[in-house]
């Protein structure tokens, strides 16, 4: 058994994520924010790539108090699981991800220096799965096994190739913001290997400057 698994990500029209630098960009609209501040709200946990963690340094916590003090009143803690697909180890020290605001859950492979484990095992839960790189499926039974129904997941966009490729993936939320990004080698929605895998558009709708797109797999 696995969680039900829903991605959310901002793009341009182009369908990059950020730019050759991989810096973090402005792309959704404060309407959008709000959406993606409930859908975490919604959610048991959060997963994100080491890649984004590296280049945007997120917080990955539910922004509204009154949606974190809903949580509390249902019996949940104020923000979901944090999950960092990380084969390597290379999440920073300092990171906000490791903060004491939401729990953390950093899922590495075999190939992790295990001095490395040890260091982050004092600030998160560390789990290994996989030989070269995390085992996915094997990640999402685990979480499973520890309440975690509903995932969120937020990039990047290798992350999100691998859970589509690899059949993880029940539903995506993709908002277009109005601009332009370019860039043979910038990061895009769903980078990685090619591979084809059809879905079926659910709902097409207008959110503050840009357009929302859902779809089931």
């Amino acid at each position: 058994m696995r969680p039900h698994v829903f991605v959310n990500v901002a793009a341009s029209l182009d369908g990059k994520i950020s730019d050759e630098n991989r810096r973090q960009l402005k792309i959704s609209c404060e309407e959008d924010l709000e959406v993606v501040d409930r859908l975490r709200a919604e959610s048991d946990a959060i997963m994100v790539g080491i890649g984004t963690v590296i280049a945007d340094d997120p917080r990955l916590t539910v922004k509204s108090a009154i949606l974190r003090e809903k949580r509390v009143k249902e019996g949940r803690e104020p923000n979901p699981l944090r999950v960092v697909v990380d084969s390597r180890c290379r999440v920073p020290l300092n990171s906000r991800i490791l903060n004491d605001e939401a729990r953390t859950l950093i899922a590495v492979s075999k190939l992790a220096p295990e001095d490395r484990i040890k260091d982050v095992q004092k600030l998160a839960e560390v789990v290994v799965f996989g030989e070269d790189r995390v085992d996915l499926s094997a990640l999402l039974d685990h979480l499973y096994e520890k309440g975690v129904r509903r995932l969120m997941v937020e990039g990047g966009g290798t992350l999100i190739s691998s859970l589509i490729s690899e059949d993880l993936v029940d539903k995506m939320r993709i908002y277009y913001g109005p601009l332009f990004i370019g860039g043979k080698n910038s990061p895009t929605i769903c980078d990685g290997n090619s591979f084809i895998r059809r879905c079926r558009i659910e709902k097409i709708e207008r959110v503050g400057e840009g357009f929302a797109v859902t779809v089931r797999f």
